[in-house]
C-alpha cells in the first residue's frame, strides 16, 4: 500500500505504512515480493533535441520522448544512446544463474556497490556543467538550462497557476534517488520490531542489499547506518 521497501527475508514490523495515498497512519505493512524499480527508483525527464532548444510548452508535452534523466544527462554530455554499439544490452543471458556461490555472490555485490558509487559521482559532475532542474513541489525533473512550461505539477493540478511547476537546481538525490531503508544490524533481532524503531538506523536500498551480500560498505554510510549502536534489549 506503501512505496517502502525492506531488505529482508520476511519485511519488518516496523508501523510506518502511511497507506495508499497516505489514507492510514503508522499501520503495519503487508509486503510482497519487490522488483529492481523498487530499489532503483525511475526518474523520466523530457528527451530534449538539443540543450539550447524552445522551452517545451504545456501543448508540447506529447511531442518529445520520456527518458529516463540519468540517459538524458549523459545524452546531452555525448553520449550516443540512439544506435548500435552504445554499450547498453537487454540480452537476458545476463541475468544470474539460480545457482550463484557465495564467493561470487559477494564478488558481484562489492562491484554492484562500486558501480553504484561510479554512477552517482558521475551524475554530480556532470551536473556541475550540465544545469539540472527539479519541481520543489513534485520532484519532476528537467534537464537543460531551465524548466519546461508543461503544467504536470500535481500538487497544485487544480490552483490558480494550473499545475506549473516551481523550478529549482536538482541535486543528485534528484536523479538517482537513494531510497532509504532499515539497516539490520547484526546486534538487531531478527524481524526489526516498533518498539526498536529509535535504535535502528539506514541505509540507501542498494548498498542495504550488496552489504548483507557481504560487499564492504564505504565508511560514509556507517553513521547513517548506526553501525555501532545499541540495539533494544
Amino acid at each position: 500500500f506503501c512505496p517502502e521497501v525492506s531488505i529482508s527475508q520476511s519485511g519488518h514490523l516496523i508501523k510506518s505504512c502511511q497507506g495508499y495515498r497516505r489514507s492510514a497512519k503508522d499501520q503495519l505493512h503487508q509486503w510482497i515480493d519487490g522488483q529492481a524499480s523498487d530499489i532503483l527508483i525511475p526518474v523520466e525527464t523530457f528527451h530534449l533535441h538539443n540543450m539550447f532548444q524552445d522551452v517545451i510548452r504545456h501543448d508540447q508535452r506529447f511531442d518529445f520522448e520520456r527518458v529516463p534523466a540519468i540517459v538524458e544527462l549523459c545524452t546531452q554530455a555525448g553520449v550516443d544512446t540512439s544506435g548500435e554499439g552504445n554499450g547498453f544490452s537487454n540480452d537476458s543471458h545476463d541475468k544470474l544463474p539460480s545457482d550463484v556461490l557465495p564467493g561470487e555472490l559477494r564478488s558481484i555485490a562489492q562491484r554492484t556497490l562500486e558501480a553504484w558509487e561510479n554512477m552517482r559521482m558521475g551524475v554530480k559532475r556532470l551536473m556541475m556543467v550540465y544545469p539540472v532542474k527539479v519541481c520543489q513541489y513534485c520532484k519532476e525533473v528537467h534537464v537543460g538550462p531551465s524548466g519546461h512550461k508543461a503544467r504536470m505539477c500535481g500538487p497544485f493540478k487544480y490552483e490558480g497557476w494550473r499545475g506549473m511547476h516551481f523550478w529549482k537546481a536538482a541535486s543528485v538525490d534528484d536523479l538517482v534517488p537513494p531510497k532509504l531503508v532499515w539497516h539490520k544490524r547484526p546486534q538487531d533481532p531478527a524481524v526489526l520490531t516498533e518498539a526498536g524503531r529509535g535504535f535502528y538506523g539506514h541505509a540507501p536500498a542498494v548498498v542495504e542489499l550488496c552489504a548483507q551480500a557481504g560487499a564492504a560498505v564505504p565508511k560514509k554510510y556507517l553513521c547513517m547506518m548506526k553501525a555501532n549502536g545499541l540495539t533494544r534489549t
